[in-house]
């Protein structure tokens, strides 16, 4: 499930978080996360509801809760990249040469990609070293962190505050949640309390303990900055966002709130610079307690899947489609054979709520999904032609590869300052789109169209969700709209709504 949403390069603020391990950022029965004290197993200690008045004391967190946070060290085998050839280098750190201060950084962590003058040849298999952060969730040696921390780990080292070392074994990792289960062989261990993160306010203290390059129990504090979060390349996340200072080492650690109960797990930053520049983001709690009890119980995580891709709602597709106000998901692709697909959902449905569920901004879906096991049975409220309507899906597995999207629509001219024709028959075989399904081709845009970034060439598939199969009722429809008209467009492989205000 795609969203469009903030463009940062992923691969980087992830090896930022991740001191040197770079690569990407669920879940299903929530079961237990008390054994954090040693109690039976039940849902994570709820936070106490009333506010606490002036800044909470960091000192008495930092004391009782320190002794469970955790520095990881990590080697491993990567294979080494000679150019941007082959892509690794442009992906893993864009832009750094070896002139740059942070050059060095990534090359003495191990970045992939990134070689020093004796790290052997290009494309050859090379020993890494990264650290990270986690914390204990129970005294017999469970302890949480990012799966991109133990990504790729042969070996991975636990360090106490009491300066014991253990070897860890990794129970599991998934990549989806960005959650990592490790265990070590120890008893009596101190641990951290949980919290319930829908009781965490935005404008609340919190607090992180980690291990920033390498320095071992270090403190940062600030405050909540956001909720739900949602961030690109396929996240089931809602992320919690923050201004605590997160730099490299600190990722996998814990997010105390103002009581000094973990909040979240701190997992990624945003950056322009390569450095930390005031946005960090954790992993919710209950999240990651649901995905460990899976890991713990089967060895990974399941999660579910609608099949469609889906694009904010701003305000001139809420005009275009008569929506109150712009809330939803709007759905510029379904995936052919997919739940979503089964279920009767098309490009143009804005999805307004699942079970009862409002998704507000297009991130909710997949976060919503994404913790919901396959095969179980949703009602999906979508709104299409202006009226609202009510859909079951059986939710499919994100694990499943299936093949990608397909979508009915078209674009006009008039207001909109296009030029259109109809598409030929081997324009259409090389579009992918059937005589069933219009489609004209852009010869010319001028005006509002260009404006909003319409280029000739494109193929014009739908206004307002209303297949354009001719010129004549691509007009039409322009005619009854008002504000605004949502375009439909393919360009490439590429298929997404453009909205486009009317002059």
């Amino acid at each position: 499930m795609n969203t469009q949403s903030i463009t940062t390069p992923r691969r980087l603020v992830l090896a930022l978080a991740a001191a040197g391990v770079l690569g990407a950022a669920a879940t299903g029965a929530y079961t237990s996360a008390n054994a954090v004290n040693g109690a039976a197993a039940a849902a994570p200690v709820a936070a106490a509801a009333a506010p606490v008045a002036g800044a909470p004391d960091f000192s008495a967190i930092t004391a009782r809760s320190g002794p469970a946070v955790v520095n990881i060290s990590v080697s491993g085998i990567t294979k080494t990249a000679a150019s941007d050839d082959d892509g690794d280098d442009a992906q893993t750190a864009p832009g750094l040469q070896p002139g740059d201060p942070l050059y060095e950084f990534f090359r003495q962590f191990g970045a992939p990609g990134l070689r020093g003058p004796h790290q052997g040849m290009p494309g050859q298999p090379q020993p890494t070293r990264s650290q990270g952060s986690g914390f204990i969730i129970s005294p017999d040696g469970i302890i949480l962190t990012n799966a991109h921390v133990v990504q790729g780990a042969k070996e991975v080292t636990v360090k106490l505050t009491d300066r014991r070392e253990f070897r860890a074994k990794v129970l599991g990792a998934d990549a989806k949640t960005d959650v990592a289960v490790l265990k070590i062989d120890a008893k009596n261990l101190p641990t951290v309390p949980l919290a319930n993160p829908k009781d965490l306010k935005v404008g609340e203290w919190v607090l992180a303990i980690g291990s920033p390059f390498g320095f071992e129990n270090t403190v940062t504090a600030g405050v909540v900055s956001a909720k739900g979060r949602s961030l690109p390349d396929d996240s089931f996340t809602p992320f919690i966002q923050t201004d605590v200072a997160i730099n490299p080492g600190n990722s996998g650690g814990p997010l105390f709130n103002s009581r000094g109960e973990v909040v979240g797990i701190n997992s990624q930053i945003y950056s322009r610079s390569g450095g930390y520049q005031g946005v960090s983001f954790a992993i919710p709690i209950d999240l990651a307690v649901r995905v460990k009890d899976q890991i713990v119980a089967t060895g990974h995580a399941s999660h579910a899947k609608l099949g469609v891709a889906v694009q904010e709602v701003n305000q001139a597709f809420a005009d275009s489609f008569k929506l109150d106000k712009p809330e939803g998901a709007l759905v510029s692709q379904v995936e052919k054979g997919g739940a979503a697909d089964k279920a009767g959902l098309q490009p143009g449905d804005v999805i307004l709520k699942v079970d009862g569920q409002p998704i507000v901004a297009s991130g909710d879906l997949p976060a919503i999904i994404g913790q919901t096991l396959p095969g179980k049975k949703v009602a999906i409220e979508v709104w299409r032609q202006g009226h609202a309507q009510e859909l079951t899906a059986t939710l499919g597995n994100a694990s499943d590869k299936t093949q990608v999207a397909q979508a009915d629509a078209p674009v006009a001219k008039g207001q909109l300052g296009l030029a259109l024709r109809p598409l030929q028959p081997q324009e259409r075989e090389v579009a992918g789109v059937s005589a069933a399904q219009g489609g004209l081709v852009i010869e010319n845009a001028r005006g509002p169209a260009a404006a909003a970034g319409i280029q000739p060439g494109d193929v014009l598939l739908a206004v307002n969700g209303v297949p354009a199969s001719n010129v004549a009722q691509v007009r039409e429809t322009v005619a009854k709209s008002d504000k605004s008209v949502a375009l439909l467009i393919q360009r490439g492989e590429q298929r997404i709504f453009v909205p486009v205000r009317l002059g």
